[in-house]
């Protein structure tokens, strides 16, 4: 079996308040993108489980990373579950904000189910994933939804980007999750995303606001310069998504968005 694990951009990201438990609050529309990693599932070739990693190095072991998690979690439900052989071959980078090592994940979840005739419906897959991580669910549904609570509860959002070209760029540094908490500055936000994504989109660059960025750019300049470099090739809108270090814009052709150049970026465009 192979699937193709896609990522995601965030339209505004809200930092709301920080939980007695350590986490934060938050609110923000995820969006799917179709730049994807490879991943494919097969029957094991000697009774065990192993993670085969290409493409973009991964900096972790084999069983740290969320692919194995995932397959773990789904063996502790269904313990007859079979040994498999998994190939990931990494094309979304990490250290980005695009959610790539959690769309493996809930891919893994998702190709398990499907390839062993598992039953699972979404809300099923759904609650194993929110075990590997918050936003790991969001892959699991992989349509646009409003995320609030710590990012996994979700809600319905009507907004479609079809019509418009997107192009993501991702410069050489990295974020950290830890990074980009460590800097944020909470604040209860009576802004509805969902109510901006409702305006012409002209209007979103002064109302629709990732917070990462007020902390992050004084010490990331590079990333800045990324978001820029989008508005001046004439992106309609720009922003960094989710933690950083990746930059999204929407452009309203396909013509405009091939105007952006950045030789320091991994370039992706969705036109």
């Amino acid at each position: 079996m192979i699937l193709f694990p896609n990522c995601k951009i965030n339209l505004g990201l809200q930092i709301l308040r920080r939980r007695a438990d350590g986490y934060h609050d938050i609110a923000t529309v995820m969006y799917p993108v179709n730049w994807c990693d490879v991943l494919e599932i097969v029957p094991s070739s000697d009774g065990e489980t192993h993670l085969y990693t290409s493409g973009n190095a991964v900096d972790c072991p084999a069983e740290k990373n969320l692919v194995m998690k995932a397959y773990n979690a789904v063996k502790q439900v269904f313990p007859a579950l079979s040994a498999v052989d998994i190939y990931l071959h990494k094309i979304i980078p990490d250290g980005a904000g695009l959610g790539g090592g959690s769309s493996d994940a809930s891919f893994t979840i998702r190709g398990l189910n499907e390839m062993f005739a598992l039953g699972m419906n979404n809300e099923q897959l759904a609650q194993i994933a929110a075990t590997i991580g918050a936003d790991c669910p969001f892959f699991i549904y992989n349509r646009p939804l409003l995320a609030t609570g710590i990012g996994d509860i979700f809600s319905e959002v009507d907004i479609d980007l079809s019509q418009y070209s997107i192009v993501i760029a991702k410069p050489r540094s990295s974020v950290s999750t830890k990074e980009a908490y460590a800097g944020v500055t909470p604040h209860d936000n009576d802004l509805d995303i969902r109510q901006i994504l409702m305006k012409d989109i002209l209007e979103w660059k002064t109302a629709l606001k990732n917070d990462f960025e007020d902390s992050l750019f004084p010490n990331h300049p590079e990333i800045l310069a990324v978001k820029d470099s989008l508005y001046n090739a004439g992106a309609l809108y720009a922003s960094m998504t989710g933690s950083g270090a990746a930059v999204f814009g929407i452009f309203a052709s396909k013509e405009a968005a091939n105007n952006f150049i950045c030789k320091d970026c991994i370039i992706y465009r969705q036109n």
